[in-house]
């Protein structure tokens, strides 16, 4: 099995701020996706995904109606699964790290948005991701794998956590490293 390196902190302290810093580093030896906040006149509305290749989709939105519901937003599973899940198994497949950003209460609603995280995670690839600081049974049993490592990043150190990730990594051919 791979590396698997996964972030933890307080909701906006700047996880993926970070996963972007890695990524832009490794040059295009990494597939998967993030997520950012869809913000209009000052209010968030939701959040979308963002593959590595430019795709997007809504992941989660206050005008979508019905279940499964996190908070005030409704998620969106067919994006999750045709953008998100469809970006982790061709990192899987192409890529020499894969990135998912985050393994949180909105993913968890998809099964397969789950099987997609094992999968990454017992290939030889290096993963690298974002998970909810707090407690759930089934990312409970991620964060305790052998392979993986969680990290939490705090305001204090997150000016520092791309490099420090960059140095837990398997030497990499073609990255920037400076």
């Amino acid at each position: 099995m791979g590396r698997t390196i996964l972030l933890a902190g307080r909701p906006g302290v700047g996880k993926t701020t970070v996963i972007k810093q890695v990524v832009d580093m490794l040059g295009g030896e990494a597939g998967g996706f993030y997520t950012e906040e869809i913000r209009q006149g000052g209010r968030r509305l939701g959040f979308k995904i963002i593959t590595l290749e430019g795709e997007e989709g809504v992941l989660a939105h206050v005008d979508i109606k019905g279940a499964p519901r996190v908070s005030k937003y409704g998620v969106n599973l067919g994006d999750l699964e045709e953008v998100g899940v469809a970006a982790l198994r061709r990192a899987i497949e192409e890529r020499r790290y894969v990135v998912i950003d985050e393994i949180g209460k909105m993913e968890l609603y998809s099964q397969e948005f789950r099987r997609a995280v094992v999968e990454a995670l017992e290939s030889e690839k290096v993963v690298l991701g974002t998970v909810m600081a707090g407690t759930h049974p089934w990312v409970d049993t991620l964060k305790v794998r052998p392979q993986v490592t969680v990290l939490t990043v705090t305001e204090g150190n997150r000016e520092g956590m791309a490099r420090r990730i960059l140095d837990m990594l398997p030497v990499n051919r073609g990255a920037n490293r400076s």
